[in-house]
């Protein structure tokens, strides 16, 4: 039942919005029928009875017509709302004229209708001044031209009635602003919660990109020196090639986990439990200098002595990533014969990694087509808020430095 009450309301209020023209017609006909009806009952029945006794006075054509151009013009409330204040106003008084010796004024209850609609659709200043204007007007033309004493309870009463309309107005005035205030509220915290999401995923795009070409650009550049190494040592030297073709399915398998790993973690991405980024860290260097070394790129590793505390995960991802596109450019950029340094250097608030070469080559410019591994590598730093210095070494080759910062990050990795 409270259901089908609640969809009678809505409905109702639907109408309301698209018939209002109608609905201040039915209004106008209501206060027309409520005049003419206090227009004739008395203040009460007989021997007493606490409720109006009909016919008690008698209905005067000066009433009808006063009320019903009152009463008509309340149609246009909506539309020229001060207007037909005005108007009902006017009628009012003439009314107080016309009927002196009558000390009521029914047809007030229009203009009490139509200043109710002044404060409901103006600002609360206007509201005061066109609320007290009718209030002072109203009453004092009651006081003058009334048979009565001044402060006979008629007069009091239009007073009191004008007064509680603009107040009224002005109540449901504040309750529609708060209610579109906060209407408009949820519109703008639903759009900035879509232009969140977007931008989330575009940043998880980011991401998923950077790790692929790590993954990637890494491991076919060492399928790539292996395979050419296979190729050309073929014939002359089978044992040498098979070595370097173990070595490519070494580096393809690495591949395919490391990939499999990334994927995983879209698979998982409605699991609380599942982690927010693959597992290579620095705790693994030596694995990946090693398949660097096994490709033919001397790698001179120098890590701080002794066991050392824990990093922050997206700090030792971020660092692992660093090393691994350093080298890779090193291995395709620097030439034969070139020689790479590992340095990783921890102070109290930051960790600094070095990659260094000697090769005569172009260091880390990119190839036709290439040119993500350095800046897959500064959106990578950037993110955590560290510095990237990359560019040629005074005594040939290149260098490529990275300070990432580690306070306020989140403890994960090791060393």
């Amino acid at each position: 039942m409270a259901a089908q009450d609640v969809t009678r309301v809505a409905r109702l209020r639907q109408w309301h919005r698209t018939h209002q023209l109608a609905f201040d017609a039915a209004v106008a006909v209501v206060v027309f029928v409520a005049i003419l009806c206090g227009a004739v009952a008395g203040p009460h029945g007989p021997h007493g009875a606490h409720f109006p006794r009909f016919g008690a006075r008698e209905l005067t054509a000066t009433t009808v017509v006063l009320a019903a151009l009152a009463c008509g013009a309340l149609v246009l409330r909506r539309r020229l709302p001060r207007t037909v204040l005005a108007a009902t106003g006017a009628l009012t008084i003439v009314e107080l004229v016309a009927q002196s010796d009558d000390p009521r004024a029914p047809v007030a209850g229009a203009a009490v209708i139509a200043l109710f609609t002044v404060a409901s659709r103006t600002d609360r200043p206007t509201t005061w001044r066109i609320g007290a204007l009718t209030c002072v007007v109203l009453t004092a033309a009651a006081m003058l031209f009334g048979h009565r004493a001044w402060y006979a309870q008629e007069n009091l009463a239009i007073f009191a009635w004008t007064g509680m309309a603009a107040a009224a107005g002005d109540a449901v005035r504040s309750r529609r602003a708060y209610v579109d205030a906060i209407r408009e509220r949820a519109e703008r915290a639903e759009r900035t919660r879509e232009e969140e999401a977007r931008r989330r995923v575009a940043e998880e795009r980011l991401r998923i990109a950077r790790e692929l070409h790590d993954v990637v650009a890494h491991h076919i550049a060492l399928v790539n020196v292996q395979a050419g190494v296979a190729s050309h040592v073929m014939d002359n030297r089978p044992d040498q090639a098979k070595q370097a073709l173990a070595h490519v399915r070494e580096a393809s398998r690495s591949a395919l986990e490391e990939l499999r790993a990334t994927v995983g973690l879209l698979r998982q991405s409605d699991d609380p439990t599942a982690p927010t980024e693959p597992a290579p860290g620095l705790g693994v260097l030596d694995q990946l200098v090693d398949g660097f070394v096994r490709a033919g790129l001397p790698v001179a590793l120098d890590l701080p002595p002794g066991p050392q505390p824990a990093l922050p995960a997206s700090v030792d991802l971020t660092a692992y990533r660093v090393v691994q596109e350093a080298l890779t450019n090193v291995r395709k950029h620097a030439g034969d014969g070139a020689r790479a340094t590992v340095r990783i250097l921890r102070t109290e608030g930051a960790l600094t990694v070095t990659v260094q070469d000697d090769g005569p080559g172009q260091g880390a410019v990119p190839e036709p087509g290439g040119g993500h591994g350095l800046i897959g590598m500064r959106e990578r730093v950037q993110a955590l808020r560290g510095t990237v210095v990359t560019g040629p070494r005074a005594a040939g080759g290149f260098q490529v430095r990275v300070t990432l910062p580690l306070g306020g990050a989140r403890t994960g990795g090791t060393t």
